[in-house]
């Protein structure tokens, strides 16, 4: 029988599924293991379902026991591992795509819908009691009639933009192809960062975290924006250099931020803790029930099709 190892605690659905279909070393304390310790419990495994937490580096890799034939991360992203290490050590790599779509999507509207009407510093004030109302409380920006940039519209790019619209937004977009007019609807195609930026008074940032978009928003593109955009962030941290945008916030070029992700999570930079402006979440993207069993399904179901057949439809690497 198939032997695995499982590094964090999935929801009960989807360990009983790992037990019925292999024999699987679970994490039941939900420990957070150290790359030395994922490379003692993966000895005699033949495959590894990983999360983002788990540092799977070339000399993790390297490490690895010979047995080890497929690494399977129990995410859509994969930037935890080094895709050309694997690759030299005959390691396929699988992510598990679509399935989180629509609730990492849900937070992307909850992000600019957050930043733009100014919810921290509401929840905050209604925490602390005492405050009052005036016509001039707490006004935000509303969200009817202004202008969406999306960069990254994949799947989950193009349900924050029928989201949007639908509450009377305008949808302009920047991809690495442009998108047929079916899949467009109506969305307004950018072949440059600086032409959307230029237009966006919400940016939401949906690519992927590769080398080209590492720090796009920095010191030079902050710049592109109107004046009093909002930018928010459902990616990957990697993608915004904290002290440009942090700098941008203070001196109100920025309006707000609304982060899902940043870097060296957990630990925000304390830069954002100043800032009333920004609302702030604990990468909660896929975070509902139904997701996460999706989510961890598919990791399953991708090791079972690699020793099945050979092949993994989901392979990244």
């Amino acid at each position: 029988m198939t032997k695995i190892l499982i590094t964090r605690k999935l929801i009960k659905d989807s360990e009983d599924k790992a037990l019925k279909t292999f024999d699987a070393k679970l994490n039941s304390n939900d420990e957070l293991y150290s790359q030395s310790k994922v490379i003692e419990m993966s000895n005699g495994c033949d495959g590894i379902l990983s999360s983002l937490t788990d540092k799977m580096d070339k000399q993790t890799i390297d490490k690895l026991p010979g047995t080890v034939k497929i690494i399977s991360n129990f995410a859509v992203g994969f930037g935890n591992i080094d895709l050309e290490a694997a690759k030299k050590r005959d390691i396929i790599v699988t992510n598990t795509p679509e399935v989180l779509s629509d609730a990492t999507a849900e937070i992307g509207v909850l992000l600019i819908l957050g930043a733009c009407r100014r919810a921290a510093e509401g929840i905050e004030s209604a925490k602390e009691g005492g405050w009052k109302w005036s016509a001039d409380y707490l006004i935000g920006k509303q969200l009817t009639g202004t202008r969406l940039g999306v960069l990254g519209m994949g799947r989950i790019g193009q349900k924050i933009a029928s989201i949007a619209k639908s509450l009377g937004m305008i949808i302009h977009y920047h991809n690495r192809s442009k998108l047929s007019p079916e899949k467009e609807k109506g969305a307004i195609y950018h072949n440059s960062l600086k032409s959307l930026f230029a237009v966006s008074d919400v940016l939401s940032i949906c690519c992927p975290a590769t080398k080209e978009t590492e720090n796009m928003i920095n010191k030079e593109t902050v710049e592109y924006f109107p004046k009093g955009a909002v930018i928010t962030n459902i990616a990957r941290g990697d993608i915004i250099d904290d002290e440009a945008l942090i700098d941008a916030l203070n001196r109100r070029k920025i309006y707000a931020t609304g982060l899902d992700v940043y870097k060296n999570e957990p630990n925000l930079n304390p830069g954002y803790l100043k800032i009333k402006s920004a609302f702030i979440l604990p990468h909660l993207g896929s975070a509902t029930k139904d997701t996460r069993i999706a989510m961890a399904n598919l990791a399953i179901d991708n090791i079972d099709e690699f020793f099945k057949t050979g092949k993994c439809k989901n392979k990244v690497n």
